[in-house]
């Protein structure tokens, strides 16, 4: 596929930004590492062979009978007896297991520590534990992964929310842009943060209450600049021909003024994404974000501030924070700097 020449442009542009470019690659390796967190920290074993069979404990859960046991729950791999039964040589049948690098989950408690948690690192928890016994590095892979997973699924969300209405506004203009602009303008006034949190303590928490919640306003932040660009091309002569054409309004929208308005919505939409994730992270921190007990990088920089003999937990959460964040903003710049038709590539 040949790309057209202002897409060559704008990718020789986006590349020119070094920061911003590799910015995107480290982001792209961390969230791909993340999604993979089963196989990188996990308190199951990625595979294992035993009396001739192969077993994939990430996928399938097996009774502790399997492997002749006596009960018929779920096998605790990392219990001793379980290791011997699989790794020993018991009626002339020897096994293996293949671990992840971490052998914690995010909900893993180590019941084996050298001191009482939270336990600083060692070499069998890299990053400490937290106050639970949790190990501190399984809980940020899966915060980072969560985190990700809901800022993207709340900036798509609401792009779409705020462009549909911008281009609403913007296009039809008069009564239609009037009521809707006095709308937002009351929408957008009132206190969004004790909301949240109003809402935050009333529902029950989970992934998808939080993200419905959130986008009660986070949709807003769009609707100015899609609207000022309907309102700018509305006019414009192409979108008058098609008009007289017969060309009904919403295939316009669609197909001619859309795509111009779409230049700056994606160059705000890292930033946005960045928003979603420090949002997330702020309702974690005052205890009104996900469940207690999920992975989250929020709860991980309470229990930082709760526990300042233990500066492992703050230090492991805001360099996981900042590291992430900075890249995201890195590649807004980026992002930025490829849809400006002033800039150009030497």
């Amino acid at each position: 596929m040949t790309l057209s020449p202002i897409t060559q442009r704008r990718l020789s542009q986006f590349k020119a930004n070094k920061r911003g470019f590799w910015s995107f690659w480290i982001f792209l390796f961390l969230l791909v590492f993340a999604l993979g967190a089963e196989f990188i920290a996990n308190d199951k074993p990625i595979l294992i062979q035993y009396d001739g069979g192969y077993y994939f404990p990430t996928f399938s859960t097996y009774p502790e009978t399997t492997f002749g046991g006596d009960f018929e729950t779920e096998t605790e791999y990392r219990d001793p007896y379980v290791v011997e039964l699989i790794e020993g040589p018991k009626n002339g049948r020897d096994g293996w297991m293949v671990w992840p690098p971490i052998r914690f989950s995010y909900d893993t408690i180590n019941y084996n520590l050298p001191q009482p948690a939270p336990s600083p690192p060692t070499g069998e928890n890299i990053f400490g534990t937290d106050d639970q016994g949790r190990d501190v590095a399984a809980r940020v892979i899966y915060g980072f992964r969560i985190s990700v997973l809901f800022g993207l699924a709340l900036t798509i969300i609401s792009s779409i929310i705020g462009v549909a209405a911008g281009a609403v506004q913007g296009y039809y203009g008069g009564r239609v842009d009037l009521v809707m602009q006095r709308i937002i303008e009351i929408w957008g006034s009132m206190p969004s943060l004790y909301i949240l949190i109003i809402f935050s303590s009333i529902f029950i928490p989970g992934f998808w209450t939080l993200l419905a919640i959130l986008l009660l306003f986070s949709w807003v932040s769009l609707v100015d600049v899609v609207r000022a660009e309907f309102l700018r091309a509305r006019n414009f002569d192409y979108v008058r021909a098609a008009r007289s054409l017969g060309v009904s309004n919403p295939v316009i929208m669609w197909r001619h003024v859309l795509p111009n308005a779409m230049v700056a919505t994606i160059t705000f939409m890292p930033f946005i994404l960045t928003g979603s994730i420090t949002a997330l992270t702020s309702l974690d921190f005052l205890g009104l974000g996900l469940p207690p007990g999920s992975p989250s990088l929020g709860e991980l920089l309470a229990q930082g501030k709760n526990n300042l003999q233990a500066p492992w937990l703050g230090i492991a959460a805001f360099i996981s924070l900042a590291f992430m964040l900075s890249l995201l903003t890195f590649i807004g710049e980026a992002v930025r700097d490829a849809f400006d038709p002033r800039k150009t590539t030497v």
